[in-house]
């Protein structure tokens, strides 16, 4: 059980993918950095933004940088890292606090050990933001690659 742990450690390190594609080659803008984030304070906010024509709650984070999902994840086995993580940084938190949100949500913030090391997650679903999204507000990773999706506070 040690070895699994340190291997695990070692591997977040590392920069090898594993969950393969829907990084760079058309689904991303190119070489975006971790959006890392402290274990205090609130992690989360929340926005009102068009998401396919349509006004939303949508989820950000504290710098108000649009969350977006990927539709396959299945932690901690399947998650975009590597490449795919140049395109759409994870959304990490360093310690093991659980994570908060500066307004109520109806859902749950977790953590969750994987490839990206202690990725925020939102009702199970790993938390990204865009490279392409160059400033608050902006939604245009929703749809891309027919995987990547906004993340509203209904999420499920």
């Amino acid at each position: 059980m040690l070895a699994t742990l340190v291997l695990f450690l070692a591997a977040c390190g590392s920069t090898t993918s594993s969950g393969g594609g829907y990084g760079g080659g058309g689904y991303g803008g190119g070489g975006g950095t971790t959006p890392a984030a402290s274990s205090t304070g609130s992690l989360i906010k929340t926005a009102t933004a068009t998401v396919n024509g349509t006004s939303k709650t949508i989820l950000t984070t504290a710098e108000a940088l649009t969350l977006y999902y990927r539709t396959f994840d299945v932690p901690p086995s399947t998650v975009c890292s590597g490449g795919c993580a140049g395109a759409w940084p994870p959304l990490v938190v360093s310690g093991s606090g659980t994570p908060t949100s500066a307004t109520s949500l109806p859902g749950k913030l977790t953590i969750v050990a994987d490839a990206n090391c202690n990725q925020v997650a939102y009702n199970g679903h790993p938390l990204y933001t865009y490279s392409g999204d160059t400033g608050p507000g902006q939604t245009t990773g929703e749809g891309v690659g027919g995987i990547w999706h906004v993340v509203t506070s209904s999420l499920t």
